[in-house]
């Protein structure tokens, strides 16, 4: 695994007709809210809401990650008002890295996962990356605003 840490725009690295063979991830609730945080801007871009609430039911299970267009929705955390932990953020990571596998991503761009609004320490968010993703040959890109 090649993990990069960069400041700049998220939705730069991934065009969106061509995506430039980036999958994108980031951290959604449960009930689909998409109301704060980076993920209104990936609701904006691959209107995603209406894809979850209408094709998924996850029923509260926490954790799950859910694959739309060249997007990992990584379910963290029941209600959108709610806080994930290290742990289900870790469970939809490994989810995440089942579909990796199976579909030989080789490139993947996030933001500080789970450390904005949800308030991880992305010390030990890294960690739990480079552990989940370390036995990986992919490219990680993780983007900060500047």
């Amino acid at each position: 695994m090649n993990l990069i840490e960069e400041y700049g725009d998220l939705f730069e690295i991934s065009n969106e007709k061509e995506h430039n063979g980036y999958m994108l991830a980031h951290c959604i609730a449960a009930d689909f809210g998409l109301g704060a945080g980076i993920a209104v801007e990936f609701n904006k871009r691959y209107k995603l809401r209406g894809k979850l609430r209408n094709n998924y039911t996850v029923d509260g299970k926490v954790p799950q990650c859910i694959k739309i267009d060249n997007v990992y929705n990584l379910v963290t955390k029941k209600k959108s008002w709610g806080k994930p932990t290290y742990d289900t953020l870790r469970g939809s990571l490994e989810l995440m890295k089942e579909d990796i596998i199976e579909n030989n991503v080789i490139k993947l761009a996030m933001p500080l996962i789970g450390c904005g609004l949800d308030r991880l320490n992305w010390n030990k968010v890294r960690e739990i990356i480079e552990e989940v993703f370390g036995d990986l040959d992919i490219e990680i890109r993780v983007r900060k605003l500047n």
